[in-house]
């Protein structure tokens, strides 16, 4: 999501790269790992691997933007891996811990446990679609739309968060389809989210760095609740922030 964005003048660059590629093969490989942890019932294992993904997925555009070796290919290759890292590795997490466990319910209710995991493999794919179709053409301080990371993130922070504390997916499904249905919405809305692209290269306030080192030392002593409390939060601004344009908005027509 974050690799090669394209250009819009100059020649096309058609040569592949090795190192940025590598990065984003390695975003795949964590993201195909993600997915058979989570057919194992290793919950865990799976939630770090797509958070693992997803620092390969930062890593690959900005090696590749460093050393100048920005290409088509890399473009297209980063969006197909994420498709599996971001879209189809969490619905597939989300769908062994706790939508699986809909059969409970009757014959009925498993086919809503898996639409529903189809539902956000499809969103993550639009999103994806839209992102590069859009690329170079909006306000780099935002994403249209929640990013396939972020959603992927909250997606394994609910689990990771729950798993940690003895709590099964099968006593919080409905928390899970909640969950899940609300990330694959918000990845294809138009609500924007803060993308921290904006302000590269400007100098930040001192109590900034404080809080990113509180932030770390935070994720070494408990990092489920850490990122869980992170993702809740970031999930949160996108409405929030809609809802309070939304009522600037009314309060002066």
């Amino acid at each position: 999501m974050d690799e090669q964005a394209p250009t819009p003048t100059g020649p096309r660059n058609r040569h592949i790269y090795l190192l940025p590629n590598l990065l984003t093969t390695a975003n795949m490989f964590a993201g195909f790992y993600a997915i058979l942890a989570a057919a194992n019932g290793q919950f865990v294992a799976a939630c770090v691997a797509v958070l693992v993904a997803a620092v390969f997925d930062g890593l690959d555009g900005r090696v590749a933007r460093m050393t100048g070796t920005t290409s088509a290919f890399g473009v297209q290759y980063d969006s197909l891996c994420d498709l599996l890292s971001f879209g189809v590795a969490p619905a597939l997490v989300m769908y062994h811990w706790a939508l699986a466990q809909f059969v409970l319910d009757g014959a009925v209710w498993a086919k809503v446990g898996w639409g529903a995991a189809f539902l956000y493999v499809a969103c993550a794919a639009l999103r994806l679609a839209r992102f590069n179709v859009q690329a170079g053409s909006t306000d780099k301080r935002w994403f249209i739309g929640l990013a396939s990371p972020a959603s992927a993130g909250a997606m394994i922070a609910v689990v990771w968060f729950f798993t940690e504390r003895g709590q099964g997916g099968d006593e919080l499904r409905w928390v899970a389809l909640f969950v899940t249905v609300g990330c694959a919405l918000l990845m294809v809305s138009r609500i924007r989210f803060f993308s921290f692209n904006g302000g590269s290269g400007k100098r930040v306030p001192f109590w900034a760095l404080l809080l990113v080192l509180a932030v770390f030392v935070a994720l070494l002593i408990d990092t489920a609740s850490v990122i869980f409390v992170v993702a809740a939060v970031y999930l949160a601004s996108g409405p929030i922030g809609w809802l309070w344009s939304r009522r600037r908005g009314a309060g002066t027509a």
